[in-house]
């Protein structure tokens, strides 16, 4: 793999480096993949294991019950007028 150096101003590196580590990442992971995505290069899986990270990190519940929806409920479209 080839080394790229880049100026960055240092106020700019250190935030970039903390949202980093808050998303379990590193900055150098999200240049390499920011690189890839501009030349075209990663496809499906990448955004697919991306959108599972996410999820994982949600917040988002169904509740202590573990909600869950009829049939009917989930093509209910009454509430979209």
């Amino acid at each position: 793999m080839a080394n790229l150096t880049i100026s960055v101003d240092p106020r700019l590196l250190k935030q970039a480096r903390l949202r980093a580590i808050e998303d379990g990442t590193s900055v150098n992971a999200l240049l390499r993949a920011y690189l890839e995505r501009y030349a075209g290069i990663g496809g499906v899986d990448d955004a697919l294991s991306g959108f599972a990270r996410l999820a994982r990190g949600s917040v988002a519940r169904s509740g202590l019950g573990g909600r869950t929806w009829t049939r009917d409920e989930l093509h209910d479209r009454s509430n979209l007028r």
